[in-house]
């Protein structure tokens, strides 16, 4: 049976702590209010200003590492879904897990406030080819209505992530419910969705950095 890794000691264990803080206390404080000072972040995570300042850059580094965080999260899931041999469930199922992790907080209220790296372009484009496949994979299936396209999910997932309340398990709950009547909607047999799709990089102008 292999060994379990040493847990990290002294100096690297607090570092790993204090990031964990920082990562944390940002996410709150930037949801909250997108033009928040980086200080915001290190009173609200209990560390000083230079402990921040040692991991990141400044804000737009910080900005750039939970929306990446995020964007990992997502590809994770969507590979993780490929492994459910149901195509619906395999689509339900992702889109569940990507609601309760609240990946798209971030991207509603972070999107242009900082400058994406070819590596996040990589993984977005990855994002895309994953989703594009849950979604072809539950409409081969007979389950998903054939009108619906790939760029509807990120609207589905932004409308979910719309939901807050202060208690975070009423919040994920209502969430839960609200993706539930959507999905209800996507299923067959449905009358057909009004207006024009929306298109492939029809909402790319958004990462586009504002000045």
């Amino acid at each position: 049976m292999p060994s379990s890794p040493a847990p990290l000691a002294g100096r690297r264990a607090q570092a790993a702590r204090n990031d964990e803080l920082i990562l944390e206390a940002a996410r709150a404080v930037f949801l909250d209010d997108p033009k928040a000072p980086i200080a915001a972040v290190a009173e609200r995570a209990g560390v000083g200003i230079s402990a921040l300042y040692r991991r990141y850059a400044g804000k737009e580094d910080l900005l750039r590492r939970l929306c990446h965080d995020g964007l990992r999260r997502y590809v994770a899931e969507a590979e993780a879904a490929a492994a459910e041999p149901d195509g619906w469930r395999a689509f339900t199922g992702f889109l569940e897990r990507i609601v309760d992790a609240d990946v798209h907080s971030l991207t509603v209220h972070l999107a242009g406030t900082f400058t994406p790296t070819e590596e996040m372009g990589r993984d977005a484009v990855r994002s895309g080819q994953l989703t594009t496949e849950l979604v072809e994979r539950a409409r081969a299936g007979g389950r998903l209505r054939a009108d619906l396209v790939v760029q509807d999910v990120g609207l589905l997932l932004e409308g979910c992530a719309a939901i807050r309340v202060p208690d975070p398990e009423r919040t994920r709950q209502l969430r839960r419910r609200h993706l539930a009547l959507l999905l209800a909607g996507l299923a067959q047999p449905e009358p057909p969705l009004p207006g024009p799709p929306p298109a492939p990089g029809e909402f790319d102008w958004r990462w586009q950095r504002s000045e």
